[in-house]
């Protein structure tokens, strides 16, 4: 099933059909037409599905200088709080945004704590992971202050980091501002845009610019070498045995191994040979509380734990089987989720464990995991080595079904008879029908449908599900999107 890896000239292919080929292409496309589908509507939904990740821009600034504003502006909603205050962006928050056609996602970051180590370093934790993760920066600064010591603080970091920068001179409000916006010239990042994020003023020329300054894509971090090593992060919350599990894997004492939870600070990466292959681990400090109420060190580890999530392929997420299933494993499993990477789920301490234990934790993971019942499970104790051998082969299981692909023609059989055999419910006397689909891309599946109304989300669901019984995908997360046929005659209204 593993077919998109495809002679010279695939890239391109990918980039122009999603993961389908030029023959499979052109069938699907006669398929719609026949099925009275606009044609640039299915091939915008093709590439919507197909490209992968978006690319990622970030915002950010000091407290209080407009960024949510300027979100909200960007995204034309108001979704990120905005209150006259400084702090009230706490956790990162990300949103879609379109401009001149293109998509991206919008990363609002704010809320920097500004006690504990000093407003240094928490501009340095919030700020790094931003622009870590991001393949732009806007960076507001209001204007009518002009730059401050914090701001130089963010321009500091900026420069280490290369990335491409989009200088916003917020809270320009008429012609008369433009003279103080100018005065940011000295930042040393170039033309300052002056833009009132409040009212709109400006925004068009700096999103034109955001757009110059994000590529069409964003560089894949993973897999780019031929035989190169497959990225694995081991996460967790704090002491679940992520160090001990990494020394254990890797045969010798490699990381720090301390009682007190939160002796890792920093991802550490390691290469070892495991099963005959070399892949290279990542061991994150473990992730405490929401963001916003840790302080100093371990909210920094944290936003380090989300980056490595972000590079990695498969993210090996470790859960204490001695105590149960707090809400903070479920968060970290939905971070997985989210970033569409490939889970394996390994239960640390089994040694430790009586019967009843065993039957009480059993009944947990149904209820409190079973939104990733797809996930490889291993029973391992990194304190004994019990069950090591079986972690490869669940990251293999993984990574397999993250990668693998179902072509359009066996798809379309598979859903036709399931529409036969279980219709969608009628709603208000009409009762929609998916017509037909194909897969879009990979790394995670991704899949696009075409259908004749709107499909309710449980009925999503059970497509989802049937489509995990039918072609596998285990270990990795699905995305569905569904397009709906616009009416014959609608658009020429």
């Amino acid at each position: 099933m593993n077919d998109q890896n495809q002679p010279d000239g695939s890239a391109a292919h990918e980039h122009e059909h999603g993961a389908l080929g030029d023959a499979e292409y052109a069938e699907f496309m006669q398929l719609a037409a026949e099925e009275g589908f606009d044609i640039h509507d299915v091939e915008g939904a093709i590439e919507e599905a197909g490209h992968g990740p978006l690319p990622v821009l970030a915002v950010v600034g000091r407290p209080n200088v407009g960024k949510s504003t300027l979100v909200n502006r960007i995204i034309g909603r108001r979704e990120a709080v905005v209150e006259d205050k400084p702090g009230v962006t706490r956790d990162r928050v990300t949103y879609e945004a379109e401009w001149a056609g293109r998509r991206f996602k919008v990363v609002d970051t704010g809320g920097w704590e500004q006690d504990v180590l000093g407003i240094d370093a928490s501009v340095a934790a919030q700020a790094e992971y931003a622009i870590e993760a991001a393949d732009a920066v806007v960076f507001v600064v209001d204007a009518k202050v002009g730059a401050t010591d914090t701001d130089e603080a963010v321009v500091r970091l900026l420069r280490k980091a290369g990335k491409p920068v989009v200088l916003a001179a917020n809270k320009v409000d008429g012609l008369s501002g433009e003279s103080d916006a100018a005065y940011l010239w000295a930042l040393g990042l170039g033309e300052p845009h002056p833009v009132s994020a409040l009212h709109g003023r400006g925004t068009g020329d700096m999103l034109d610019a955001v757009l110059e300054a994000l590529p069409d894509a964003p560089a894949q971090t993973f897999g780019t070498g031929v035989g190169g090593p497959r990225r694995i992060a081991l996460i967790g919350r704090p002491n679940v045995g992520k160090s001990s599990l990494l020394n254990k894997v890797a045969g010798e004492e490699r990381v720090v191994v301390n009682e007190m939870a939160g002796t890792t600070r920093d991802p550490v990466d390691e290469l070892i040979d495991l099963g005959g292959k070399t892949w290279k681990f990542v061991d994150t400090a473990g992730i405490r509380k929401r963001v916003h109420l840790q302080q100093g060190a371990d909210y920094y580890a944290s936003l380090r734990t989300a980056a490595a999530v972000e590079k990695a392929e498969v993210a090996v997420i470790l859960l204490d089987a001695s105590e149960n299933i707090s809400v903070q494993d479920q968060r970290i499993v939905t971070m997985a989720v989210d970033a569409g990477r490939a889970v394996v789920l390994a239960f640390n301490k089994w040694d430790t464990l009586d019967e009843e234990r065993r039957y009480y934790l059993e009944r947990e993971i149904e209820t409190e995991l079973g939104q990733v019942a797809w996930a490889p499970r291993v029973n391992v104790s990194a304190r004994t080595g019990r069950h090591m051998e079986k972690l490869v082969p669940a990251i293999e299981t993984a990574l397999d079904g993250w990668e693998s692909r179902v072509p359009t023609g066996r798809l379309n059989a598979f859903l036709g008879e399931l529409v036969a055999a279980h219709p969608h419910p009628v709603r208000g006397g009409k009762q929609p029908r998916i017509l037909f689909g194909t897969q879009a891309g990979t790394k995670p599946p991704r899949f696009v449908l075409f259908a004749s109304g709107f499909i309710e989300a449980g009925y999503r669901r059970f497509i989802e599900r049937r489509l995990r019984e039918e072609f596998g995908f285990e270990g990795t997360p699905i995305h569905l999107s569904v397009r709906v046929r616009e009416k014959r005659g609608a658009k020429k209204k």
